[in-house]
């Protein structure tokens, strides 16, 4: 059965001078905007207890372009500007909502810079994407097309630290499921190998960082003694940016071709919820579970199960699956780390990654069959609709309970 979703298909781009321009005044528009209005919802809230709507901060914002030192607003696209509005009201309602910190000030020298366009302030005609406040349609790469049929509802531009331009369209588009299969599998996440999966296969660890830590550190020790505020110093920074995005963009494309062939290949997939934020205070191994990005890959598999009618099963994270005997269900007391095969007092010889996912897909199949402890998920932005079960209590036995 297919099912209406919202995809996002990213390009690369390249502006001529007057739309670079353009957009890095508007980049620096969006940035005050949203920098003022929070200051101003900040003094409200601290210094006479009152919340600042959405409807206000806009009313705020044309009296802002009516006074001459910020005249500038008016010449660039109102949209973007609106948008930064309705994200800073999104993050105030998450933080009020106790789902994140307070919103925090953009910064001017910063990671991304972005701006939103809606469908009032774009034109979409004969596969050609043009902006408000410009001429020309921009120069995109098209890496693969757009669905037939379909067009954006919603476009961002964004400039990254490397100073590479990408246009991500947001369409609503036809998701068809998979024909159904019997298979399932669990999956143990790990450094040493990324992922090992319930029938014995290990897929070793790229370490796309470690690759490229002697070039990264170079271009850092260039970026140092580089005098600050200098054209050099500017160059130096976009090499690093750019060793950290070729970095970034190999360990993407790996988990995706990953992701796309579990969710692929088997009707069930069963992972557990780790806190990596908690496992990333280890100072030994932060750097090594950073590289290795267990939340991406969990986000890409919650939303191409949505996609491909495939159900993923997340299990709590204090299921015992490591210490677990697979074969007489005995739980042992301490498994270091260092420890990766060991034997039961039953006689089972177990690998220590092969036997936890083992477990981790016999406790999801117990879960997804009986529905104990299954609670609702958030919704996926991607699907709108809740993409996961999770066993949520405690595992104290070595089976879990039915």
């Amino acid at each position: 059965m297919t099912q209406q979703v919202k995809r996002a298909f990213k390009y690369r781009f390249y502006p001529t001078d007057e739309q670079a321009a353009e957009l890095s005044r508007t980049f620096g528009c969006v940035r005050l905007v949203y920098n003022k209005a929070l200051e101003e919802r900040t003094r409200a809230w601290y210094g006479e207890q009152r919340r600042v709507s959405y409807v206000q901060s806009s009313a705020a914002l044309t009296e802002w372009k009516k006074t001459e030192e910020l005249a500038f607003l008016a010449e660039v696209s109102s949209v973007p500007l609106q948008q930064a509005l309705r994200h800073l009201q999104t993050a105030f309602g998450n933080f009020f909502a106790q789902r994140a910190k307070y919103p925090r000030f953009k910064r001017r020298k910063k990671s991304r810079a972005s701006a939103e366009y809606t469908r009032s302030a774009f034109k979409w005609r004969d596969g050609k994407l043009t902006l408000a406040k410009m001429a020309e349609p921009l120069g995109i790469r098209w890496s693969r097309p757009l669905p037939q049929g379909v067009e954006p509802s919603t476009v961002t531009v964004s400039r990254d630290a490397a100073g590479r331009w990408f246009v991500s369209m947001l369409c609503e588009d036809t998701a068809t499921p998979d024909p159904a299969t019997a298979a399932a599998v669990g999956i143990d996440a790990g450094i040493t190998s990324l992922v090992t999966l319930s029938t014995g296969e290990k897929i070793s660890n790229p370490r796309h960082e470690r690759r490229d830590r002697a070039r990264l550190a170079r271009a850092q020790r260039k970026l140092s003694r580089k005098a600050k505020g200098s054209a050099n110093r500017e160059k130096a920074r976009r090499e690093v940016a750019r060793v950290h995005a070729q970095i970034a963009d190999r360990r993407r494309d790996h988990l995706h071709k990953l992701s796309t062939r579990l969710v692929r290949e088997n009707q069930t997939v069963v992972i557990e919820d780790l806190a990596v934020r908690n496992l990333l205070k280890n100072g030994k191994l932060a750097r090594a579970i950073s590289d290795a990005s267990w939340t991406e890959l969990r986000s890409m598999l919650e939303y191409k199960c949505a996609w491909y009618g495939r159900e993923l099963v997340v299990i709590d994270r204090w299921f015992p699956s490591s210490k677990l005997c697979g074969a007489c269900g005995t739980v042992r007391a301490k498994l270091p780390l260092n420890v990766r095969e060991w034997t039961c007092e039953c006689g089972a010889a177990h690998d220590r990654d092969v036997n936890a996912a083992k477990n981790i897909l016999a406790a999801g199949l117990a879960v997804s069959a009986c529905g104990d402890g299954v609670r609702p998920q958030r919704e996926s932005s991607r699907t709108g609709q809740p993409s996961m079960k999770q066993e949520p209590q405690r595992v104290t036995a070595g089976i879990p309970r039915l």
